[in-house]
């Protein structure tokens, strides 16, 4: 056992985490990482806006390293939408890491609270958001993004996935075994459940902006623009 393990405090999930500001305290000695920032407009590339703004959020469904993060505030700033990335707001909620939730309660902590704070921002304006690898997996998560969200899978292969996570050693999902071994199983089982978002992408290895613009597309013609 190391130092650290014995002096660390033990994490107490919330009880709500639909409703942060009021019940959440900073249960892991104040580590939690904050929501990220709404991304300024891009520069590279011009990216016109639909012509009539989003009605609903848009969420971001896909496997660990499709760059749904990246993407996401990307898409936010070209929409002229907020941005929320939902792994963000657990840590911000529960004052710790996804690690150390995942260390100290385990998977099926995460996913309660996880399940519960997309419910909490799905009830807000619309924004984009960014979601974990196995939340759209959640069939009662799935279903209330299918009732109050257009949902976009950022679909990519095996080699990118593998590619990405490499640059990182923070996916708690990976650290029992070969990581390669580990996305090629997760994206067998997970295939299937993304691709009943409303809208398919490839993220591919170029830049994100192209992937926007792709969003931006599908968004247009799914509106009959």
């Amino acid at each position: 056992m190391t130092a650290r393990s014995m002096t660390a405090p033990a994490i107490h999930f919330p009880l709500d985490m639909a409703h942060p500001k009021r019940s959440m305290d900073l249960l892991c000695g104040g580590i939690g990482l904050g929501s990220a920032s709404p991304a300024r407009l891009m520069k590279a590339h011009a990216i016109s806006p639909p012509m009539l703004p989003p009605r609903k959020t848009i969420v971001l469904v896909g496997m660990m390293g499709a760059g749904k993060s990246a993407v996401g505030r990307k898409l936010a700033a070209a929409l002229g939408l907020p941005f929320h990335d939902a792994d963000s707001e657990i840590e911000r909620a529960a004052g710790c890491s996804v690690n150390e939730i995942f260390e100290q309660l385990g998977e099926t902590a995460f996913r309660d609270g996880e399940r519960k704070v997309i419910a909490r921002l799905l009830e807000g304006p619309p924004h984009v958001l960014a979601t974990g690898g196995g939340a759209f997996i959640d069939t009662i998560t799935r279903e209330r993004i299918k009732r109050n969200a257009t949902s976009v899978w950022l679909k990519a292969d095996l080699d990118l996935l593998v590619e990405r996570v490499s640059r990182k050693q923070t996916r708690p999902l990976l650290k029992n075994g070969n990581p390669r071994d580990i996305l090629e199983r997760l994206l067998r089982e997970r295939g299937p459940v993304y691709a009943e978002a409303d809208l398919i992408v490839e993220s591919g290895n170029g830049q994100h902006e192209a992937v926007v613009e792709q969003i931006v597309a599908q968004l247009e013609q799914r509106a009959g623009i």
